[in-house]
Formats: structure tokens, sequence, C-alpha cells
């Protein structure tokens, strides 16, 4: 069964915050990536695996493949296999932005891969993974608010995004809100139960929201 967030309820998470960015965006200003930046959130590997075209239920497969993996070889190959779909653009245009942004982003030309990304959402704004790459460089620059309106982008899109759900709990947790950072961590994992240190993230906070078991 897919993870499913309603639309509704999930902007009504994201203004609280988006209501009080002013505060926060004086916390940490943005910075340009480096090579070294200790921020790191789930992404697609370098090389993806060919896939068919039928994206809509071979994700559906994927992902009950995703929960059924017996080892973390086995579900690293299905999760590659998943960002290779999300990634999978009938769009010439938009394959080539979405390389020419991560060419500039690779030569550490930050301002031009935002650029090519936001290129990327205007032309197509149903491609999930424009809104989630641009999402990832705007958390790692520390833009918490850009990035907390694109990943509301990509789980409107795709609920199941377990990358831009661990996002979305990194943000919550670097502004203070354990609960909600819980609440995201679980919902990834719900999706994919093989995400590295998300379990351990949830088992902390876990103990933090909610106490220790006597």
């Amino acid at each position: 069964m897919a993870l499913r967030i309603p639309a509704v309820g999930f902007g009504i998470l994201l203004s609280a915050f988006l209501g009080a960015a002013p505060a926060y965006a004086q916390v940490k200003d943005p910075q340009v990536v480096t090579p070294d930046a200790p921020k790191k959130i789930p992404e697609p590997p370098a090389k993806l695996p060919k896939v068919n075209a039928d994206k809509t239920r071979g994700l559906d497969f994927l992902f009950g493949a995703l929960k059924a993996a017996p080892d973390e070889a086995s579900a690293k190959h299905v999760e590659g296999r998943i960002w290779a779909l999300w990634s999978q653009t009938t769009s010439d245009t938009t394959a080539l932005l979405m390389t020419r942004a991560k060419t500039a982003l690779d030569a550490k030309q930050v301002d031009l891969s935002l650029q090519l990304l936001s290129a990327v959402v205007k032309l197509r704004p149903d491609y999930v993974e424009g809104w989630n790459r641009r999402a990832t460089l705007y958390y790692l620059q520390n833009d918490y608010t850009r990035s907390l309106q694109d990943i509301e982008q990509v789980l409107i899109r795709e609920p199941r995004h377990f990358g831009a759900l661990a996002g979305l709990g990194m943000i919550m947790q670097e502004l203070g809100d354990d609960k909600r950072a819980l609440d995201a961590f679980r919902k990834a994992l719900a999706v994919n139960p093989h995400l590295e240190k998300v379990p351990e993230l949830v088992k902390t906070l876990t103990e933090k929201v909610e106490g220790r078991d006597i």
C-alpha cells in the first residue's frame, strides 16, 4: 500500500514553518556547497540502471520489492531502479538541463545549477526529480524555506519519495522540531526500511519525543 500524505494537511504543516521562515533564515545563511559538506540525504546512485517505460506500474512493483528485500544488496538494487524511474523523462530538453545542472554543481557553479533546475521545474512541473534536486541543493545551502517549498511539490506528486521525506526530517530536526522530524523519518522508513542512518535517527528522536520505555 502506498504511503499517502494528504496535500492539504501537508500544506498546513509546511505553512506553519514557512510562516516563521524569516526567523529561521537568520539562524543559518545560505552557503556555497563544498565537497566535504557534512550534510547527506538519500540521493540517486551515480550510474542509474536501465528501466522499462511503464513508470506507474514499475514503481508500484518496485516499492513492494523494496519492502520485501531480504538484504541490503538486494534493497540497493531495487532502490537504484526506483531512482531510475523517478529520473526518467520523455523530454530531451529536460534530460539535457538535468545533466547540465549536475555538471554545473560538480564544478561548484551553484547559482548556474539552480538556474538550470528552475528551468526544469518551469518547463516540466510534473517532473518530480527536478523539484527534488533543487530541494536538495537549497538544503545544502541552508536555504530551508525554499527547500521546504520544493519538498512539498515533490511529495504532492510522489508521496513515497523517501529521499524527500528524509530531507524533510533533517530540516525539521535542524530547526528544532523533533516531533515533526520523527514523523517524517518514520514515513520515510515505512516506504524504504533500508535507508542508511534513518533507523538510528528514529530511535534517538523517539526517546527525546516520547521518552524511554520503562
